[in-house]
């Protein structure tokens, strides 16, 4: 059946292998631009008719990747003003009704990324019994920018209206609204980290899946002003909401893509405040970051890449130039103290260059410790480390950022991948871990042990498949109690 009914109209799906049906592109709120620009999502209009589901609708708009990265990380999707769309990929009726739901949010450091990649089709998952959506939310200044007199975050108030979307319409998919899995990694990842304290989302998804994102990388307001202004600056405006709406898009979005590169150029907390260190202008604004307390009441699954870091050293050729005095000053600046900290990693690393070390340092500042302080503060969380390296830039790639992507969404042979996996990566892993999230899904059990500051169970997914492994780097992880 390829017609189904939503509160705002009838839409029209594409029939697919394996009793599958993608409707696409269905508006989730009101085009945010026009007398709606950095306002909270408005309801979607309504139409008569059969609406045609079938293409991708446009993503929000940004401008691309910066070299290297543009041929490494899938971002190919086309912009345009009506992008708070969604997608919906379903088995059902073929599987029957009551099927848990998978609730994407993308990465792309709050700048990049869109919904409707290709890379994030979602078929495997309703293949494997689970209603999968994927969305498009607001990225850089019209999703993040502190603006006077309008709401913050309005990229995850975006991400709240497709939530409310999911729970209003989702039956009529199949899907169950009381089984919904909210996942997402990096920037995606992080806005679930925001959304399991925010009141506005309680109730809205049962479970939720953290990929290299946790509940760390937040803005105060006072740094989230300093980037209105220096971004303000660079336009020759007055950081006020009437002057932000008043530049063409194609000059906004260059200014907002530059800011990233100025501030790794520059990394001065006066002049960026939080972003100095996570080398991100735009992230959710908050007074402090919080963890949520033990009775969330969400399943959680959490984890990280063992080499995340690389992806922003070796295709840039920073891992093999990078001078000692860089490693000390970061490791100084990320809170450890270097005397003491860099033996430990090196012991684990004998004979390590600098830029091997600040891999390991720095992975662990943005996306391994956070993940397990999240673990520790709500009891039956379960830990993952992905693990497997890939074969790219001579074995130097190793298992970076944005690699586990492919194996979650069981696209291997999806050529956006290509970069980043290179020949023959194993299809059993991808089996391996995409079950585990269909199987957390479906029940809230991943297959492994939960956390515990005892034991500290952590499943690796790496080259000899999934190896369930107690507290690994036990001492590289003991540096960073009381400081991150």
């Amino acid at each position: 059946m390829t017609v189904r009914t939503t509160r705002q109209g009838a839409v029209r799906g594409r029939p697919l292998p394996h009793g599958v049906t993608a409707f696409l592109g269905l508006p989730y709120a009101a085009p945010p631009f026009g007398a709606l620009r950095f306002r909270a999502p408005a309801p979607p209009a309504s139409w008569t008719g059969v609406r045609d589901a079938t293409a991708f609708g446009p993503a929000a708009p940004h401008a691309p990747y910066a070299p290297p990265f543009d041929a490494l990380v899938p971002d190919s999707a086309a912009t345009g003003e009506h992008c708070l769309n969604l997608n919906v990929w379903t088995p059902a009726p073929e599987r029957g009704a009551g099927l848990p739901v998978m609730v994407w949010l993308h990465g792309g450091a709050f700048t990049n990324g869109a919904g409707s990649l290709p890379a994030y089709d979602g078929a495997a998952f309703a293949r494997d019994g689970v209603v999968c959506v994927t969305l498009n939310y607001r990225l850089g200044a019209d999703g993040f920018l502190r603006l006077p007199g309008h709401p913050d975050n309005r990229g995850l108030l975006d991400q709240i209206a497709a939530l409310r979307w999911v729970r209003d319409n989702i039956a009529g998919f199949g899907g169950d609204p009381d089984r919904v899995t909210v996942f997402g990694e990096s920037a995606g990842a992080m806005s679930i980290g925001v959304l399991l304290t925010e009141p506005a989302a309680r109730g809205l998804f049962r479970r939720a899946i953290l990929q290299s994102g946790a509940c760390h990388h937040t803005q105060r307001p006072a740094s989230a002003g300093l980037i209105a202004a220096r971004l303000a600056r660079k336009l020759g405006i007055t950081p006020d909401p009437a002057a932000f709406a008043a530049v063409p898009l194609d000059e906004l979005l260059p200014a907002q893509a530059e800011l990233r590169g100025e501030v790794n150029a520059r990394p001065d907390p006066a002049l960026w405040g939080e972003a100095a260190l996570d080398m991100m202008p735009f992230e959710p604004v908050r007074p402090a970051p919080a963890l949520p307390g033990p009775e969330l009441g969400v399943d959680l699954l959490i984890g990280s890449n063992r080499e995340e870091y690389r992806l922003f050293l070796v295709p840039t050729g920073r891992l093999d130039v990078l001078p000692g005095t860089t490693l000390t000053a970061l490791t100084r600046a990320y809170g450890l103290d270097p005397d003491t900290a860099l033996p430990v990693y090196e012991a684990g690393r004998p004979g390590a260059s600098p830029g091997v070390l600040l891999d390991a340092v720095a992975t662990d500042w943005f996306y391994r410790i956070p993940a397990v302080r999240l673990a520790e503060a709500v009891p039956g969380s379960h830990l993952y480390e992905f693990a497997w390296r890939s074969p790219r830039f001579g074995g130097t790639l190793g298992a970076c950022h944005a690699l586990d992507l492919p194996f979650v969404f069981d696209r291997l042979q999806d050529p956006a991948y290509a970069p980043l996996l290179g020949d023959r990566p194993p299809q059993e892993l991808a089996d391996a871990m995409h079950g585990a999230w269909v199987r957390f899904a479906a029940t809230g059990d991943p297959g492994w042990a939960a956390y515990t500051p005892e034991r500290r169970t952590t499943m690796e997914f790496g080259a000899d498949g999934a190896v369930q492994v107690e507290d690994p780097r036990a001492r590289e992880r003991a540096l960073w109690e009381g400081v991150r």
